[in-house]
């Protein structure tokens, strides 16, 4: 599990691709500190094991889902990504609850600046994620936690701060370039419970309606 508060910026130093699937080796100091391999480490928001290091690089494998699902087939010697470690049990939880499992790509459709912050708009590639979409809720972009200031059946808006931009690859990013997104997980599993909640369905059963439903939550102040 990570939080969406980036640690360092890394570059790719090496890519082998045969099809589908890809050998990242990417340049970094912070996140190497403590590493070992089988280490979950989210590259742009994806949740990635470590393969291999040295004291100056770690290597992961990107399967063919994740290169058909995200934009990591997009990248190049050089290019610049956004380096988490997964989150330690005694660590702050300064974001949100962000797994590294990216719903959508979508396209940077605009880069507006406002006084001290920088408004983005993004359009995602399936529609369907804008259920678990709400302003004022939180969204992953390339692995940033960030607030939703604007969302309607097309779009999705966030607005960052000067630090943000100085610290991650968002400041890289212009209108047309595809960026990793992944909803917030809380409106994922309560769409299930509410379809399939039963507690007493068995595996080999067709799960049961729940009695789990919008009505109840409201009339007992969960909404």
């Amino acid at each position: 599990m990570f939080t969406g508060i980036i640690e360092e910026i890394g570059h790719m130093r090496r890519i082998h691709s045969q099809g589908q699937a890809m050998v990242l080796t990417i340049g970094a100091k912070k996140v190497l500190s403590d590493v070992h391999l089988g280490d979950s480490i989210s590259v742009n928001g994806v949740c990635l094991t470590v393969i291999a290091f040295d004291s100056e690089s770690f290597s992961v494998d990107v399967m063919p889902e994740t290169y058909r699902k995200t934009n990591l087939r997009k990248l190049q010697t050089g290019t610049r990504v956004n380096l988490e470690r997964a989150m330690a049990a005694n660590g702050r939880f300064g974001g949100h609850i962000v797994q590294g499992h990216v719903d959508a790509t979508a396209t940077i459709l605009s880069r507006t600046p406002e006084e001290n912050a920088v408004v983005y708009r993004f359009e995602p590639e399936n529609t369907h994620i804008f259920r678990y979409i709400i302003a004022g809720g939180s969204i992953t972009i390339d692995g940033i936690s960030l607030t939703v200031v604007d969302v309607n059946e097309r779009e999705v808006a966030v607005s960052i701060i000067p630090h943000t931009l100085a610290q991650t690859v968002l400041n890289d990013k212009k209108a047309g370039d595809t960026i990793n997104m992944e909803c917030d997980v809380l409106g994922k599993y309560m769409e299930r419970l509410l379809k399939f909640g039963s507690s007493d369905a068995s595996e080999n059963s067709s799960p049961k309606p729940s009695k789990l439903t919008a009505s109840f939550l409201a009339d007992n102040g969960f909404m």
